[in-house]
């Protein structure tokens, strides 16, 4: 019996991974160990072995698609083995409730065999029945499934129906062909015609200089297009869904940072003579979050539907920068580390990210983050939100700022700055404005607090 491959889940978060290239060819022999492909996250990238052995009947997907997690990736069996009939067969078993969630349905792009092309695969009878009344192809896959693998249930039948112009009876088979059809049309209440299909098919494209007596010599091109994809793509959706799925607010304060400064100067000369070389003030700054997060416990937290769940140990995300992409490793337990030890340990995450070698277990499971401009000269910045989490630090440059002096003088001292996001929904204002001024006390008397 074929064997297919899934992609496989990489963390609680991760929903798809894409496809970074092929191994193998179709035709291949491989062995249970054999690397199929290599495949990337937002935060790292692993291979997918074959799990069986036998021949590579069909590559699924191609190489820079972001496949959904749990989704079938390839077919392996014997060379005499019909892969669409496989995938069929695993499809069917999945919707009885008799295999393995794994053995998801067949892909789109995985045709059913000849004899079932007329019934729409993954759709319920109640879903089929309403498509028929409306005259709804659930072949050409604009209707999307909301049920168990995608199944396309009643309920989506009907949105797509609300949500679709209305038609003529002949512009109507026009669309079901496959024809462009327009959002709105011309006929009564907006109803599409025939002629305004007609229209959106012969419609010319726009001209290039449309003003008259314009020279209409092409311009040189003076800017090159690249598209939006892979892991790019990826970190992109992932910061938009989460500015739309929480309330985001920033607070912005600073510091005194002439301690952490001379602090630094000290290490930084008897670094190499004390073991202490590691410890950057990124470092200091990682090492009185780990302390200060369990006096303020909400915001080491993350938010679950509508579950605030806080942890008791900090687990430290770190944000670097890296060819890829920016990348957020974990210092676990950063509350039961000394500032040497989260020191190396984040100077083993950096690079480790910045290499591509950093696994899924290092990626995930922050219940806090930093994010530190500081080193580019940025003052001020509004970090976002890596969810699950209620809150990130963002750390500034470190400017000289004027000072009143107790005795009515007036002066100037370095001051670090600190942007502190949170999600409004679970943290109130107030709250976190006590974390960052305790952070900033901590910050303030480096020294004695490592103490």
């Amino acid at each position: 019996m074929a064997h297919i491959v899934i992609m496989p889940r990489q963390g609680n978060t991760v929903e798809s991974c894409i496809i970074a290239g092929w191994k193998i060819q179709e035709g291949d022999t491989v062995e249970p160990d054999t690397p199929l492909c290599d495949v990337e996250t937002d935060k790292a990238t692993f291979e997918v072995p074959a799990g069986a052995a036998g021949t590579v009947l069909k590559r699924l997907w191609e190489t820079g698609d972001d496949v959904p997690v749990l989704k079938p990736i390839a077919v392996i069996g014997s060379a005499a083995e019909d892969w669409a009939a496989a995938l069929e067969q695993a499809a069917e078993t999945a919707a009885a409730g008799l295999g393995a969630p794994e053995r998801a349905p067949a892909l789109p792009k995985a045709p059913p065999p000849a004899a079932a092309q007329n019934r729409p695969a993954g759709a319920s009878p109640r879903a089929r029945k309403r498509a028929e009344q409306a005259g709804l192809s659930l072949e050409t896959g604009r209707v999307a499934g909301t049920g168990p693998e995608d199944r396309v249930l009643e309920r989506d039948v009907e949105a797509a129906l609300m949500a679709a112009p209305d038609f003529t009876a002949a512009a109507k088979a026009a669309a079901l062909s496959g024809a462009p059809a327009p959002q709105t049309g011309t006929g009564f209440g907006g109803r599409v015609t025939s002629a305004d299909m007609a229209a959106e098919q012969a419609a010319p494209p726009l001209p290039a200089f449309p003003h008259a007596g314009v020279d209409e010599r092409p311009p040189s091109a003076g800017f090159t297009e690249t598209p939006l994809k892979g892991i790019r793509k990826v970190i992109s959706d992932r910061m938009l869904g989460s500015l739309a799925k929480s309330a985001q607010c920033t607070l912005t304060g600073s510091a005194p940072a002439q301690r952490l400064q001379t602090l630094r100067n000290r290490i930084k000369s008897a670094g190499e003579r004390l073991g202490l070389a590691d410890v950057s003030i990124n470092s200091l700054i990682l090492f009185a979050v780990s302390r200060k997060l369990p006096d303020f416990p909400f915001m080491n937290a993350h938010t679950i539907d509508d579950t605030l769940k806080i942890f008791k140990e900090v687990h430290l995300g770190a944000a670097v920068d890296t060819p890829r992409g920016l990348m957020v490793p974990v210092i676990r337990n950063a509350d039961r580390l000394s500032a040497r030890q989260i020191a190396a340990e984040a100077k083993r995450l950096a690079a480790s990210c910045k290499s591509g070698a950093a696994t899924p277990d290092e990626l995930t499971g922050s219940t806090f983050t930093v994010t530190n401009l500081g080193a580019l000269g940025i003052t001020s910045f509004t970090p976002v939100l890596n969810p699950p989490e209620v809150a990130i630090l963002g750390v500034c440059a470190i400017t000289l700022q004027a000072r009143l002096n107790d005795d009515g003088s007036t002066g100037f001292e370095p001051r670090i700055g600190l942007s502190l996001t949170i999600n409004h929904q679970v943290v109130d204002g107030a709250p976190a404005a006590r974390f960052l001024s305790a952070l900033g006390n901590a910050l303030a008397d480096i020294d004695v607090f490592l103490l």
